[in-house]
């Protein structure tokens, strides 16, 4: 794995991608942010994330859900954490069974996300 590790943002709220681009980048992170699922694509075939924080519901209630296989067969080696506003248990059972790494509820807190893709980078590093 690079140095600097890769994170790529999916969310269609631009003031979310940008909040969560700026804390990352101060701690070293290379940042780039998609506001839909196709955008996501584009970027994960140019950036080759290490982590992808991918919002459930954006275009549609489930946009994460149906670009998550996709994210997970171009890019096998990326963990996928799900954010979501709405705690639907019914999506995180499915998103886990698709896949996902992990996943967080909004509003964001940004230290527990720190946290959580730290700890995925670091198994990222040991695997």
């Amino acid at each position: 794995m690079r140095k600097r590790p890769r994170l790529l943002v999916v969310d269609n709220e631009i003031d979310i991608c940008n909040f969560v681009k700026s804390f990352f980048q101060v701690r070293g992170f290379k940042v780039v942010t998609a506001l839909n699922g196709d955008e996501a694509m584009e970027k994960l075939a140019a950036e080759k994330p290490d982590i992808v924080i991918l919002d459930i519901m954006m275009r549609t209630a489930r946009e994460g859900l149906d670009y998550l296989p996709k994210i997970k067969k171009a890019l096998p080696s990326a963990k996928v954490l799900m954010i979501t506003a709405v705690e639907d248990n019914e999506a995180i059972d499915t998103a886990k069974k698709m896949g996902a790494d992990d996943y967080i509820t909004k509003p964001l807190v940004l230290e527990y996300l720190e946290t959580t893709v730290l700890e995925k980078i670091k198994s990222l590093r040991t695997s």
